[in-house]
């Protein structure tokens, strides 16, 4: 495991994505990192407008999907994508802010569209090598 790094596996017609991080934030960072990549490349999104997204739950696991799914949210509703992410995480309450622009088909070459995140595979865990969390995300 590269802590500080996403990755993705197969899951039938879907994709996992995982985080893994020093911290729980960073883990989820990653993730949503992760997230971004099912549908172009992270790198090539510009910080040109910032979200602020909150979100609540009372497990890890929980509060991992309700952060996917609020940036799938948002960036259906502002035609968005976001390629960095600050994130804070403390007592079942997730801070974070998203960086990133409108979609332009031609530069951002979007590959799919992520419906939702799922509670197939969904977990969030501390180990040795820091934290890992993932989810299967609807597409």
């Amino acid at each position: 495991m590269r802590v500080g790094s996403w990755e993705h596996f197969r899951h039938d017609a879907d994709i996992g994505v995982v985080g893994l991080g020093a911290t729980k934030a960073e883990a989820f960072r990653q993730a949503a990192l992760a997230l971004t990549a099912v549908i172009t490349d992270p790198a090539g999104v510009r910080r040109v407008d910032s979200v602020p997204i909150t979100c609540q739950a009372p497990t890890d696991e929980l509060l991992l999907v309700e952060w996917l799914n609020a940036l799938i949210y948002e960036m259906a509703v502002c035609s968005m994508l976001f390629g960095d992410f600050e994130v804070r995480i403390a007592n079942s309450e997730l801070q974070a802010v998203a960086h990133g622009e409108l979609v332009d088909p031609e530069r951002h070459e979007p590959a799919v569209e992520v419906k939702g995140a799922t509670f197939t595979a969904l977990q969030v865990r501390h180990g040795p090598d820091g934290w890992r969390a993932q989810c299967v995300v609807d597409v």
